[in-house]
């Protein structure tokens, strides 16, 4: 089917470019996640049933989601210190608690 085609290359493509963000200056983690995604990919790549395929293109993008949205760099930069490096889609405004909900408007 060339829908379902085109949606796995979409993963695919969406994986590796997020991969190439989340791990930007890091080559061991950008070559170990893009060798994970490669044999991921072609470990089920003769997959036929729609049903399964279907579940994996969901897992793909349940995936990249995570990397995008939890995974944060850090980096040694003494014996006992790590830099963290933040980007810029996972920084958010800090919001004091507050132990009222919002009124919604």
């Amino acid at each position: 089917n060339m829908g379902t085609r085109l949606k796995v290359l979409r993963v695919f493509k969406k994986l590796h470019r997020t991969r190439m963000d989340v791990f930007k200056e890091d080559e061991t983690a950008l070559g170990a996640a893009r060798l994970k995604i490669n044999d991921e990919f072609k470990k089920n790549k003769n997959e036929v049933s729609e049903e399964n395929i279907q579940k994996m293109i969901k897992m793909g993008s349940d995936v990249e989601t995570v990397l995008r949205e939890s995974v944060v760099q850090m980096e040694h930069v003494g014996e006992n210190t790590l830099l963290l490096r933040p980007r810029e889609g996972l920084l958010r405004e800090n919001v004091p608690y507050c132990d009222e909900p919002r009124k919604k408007s």
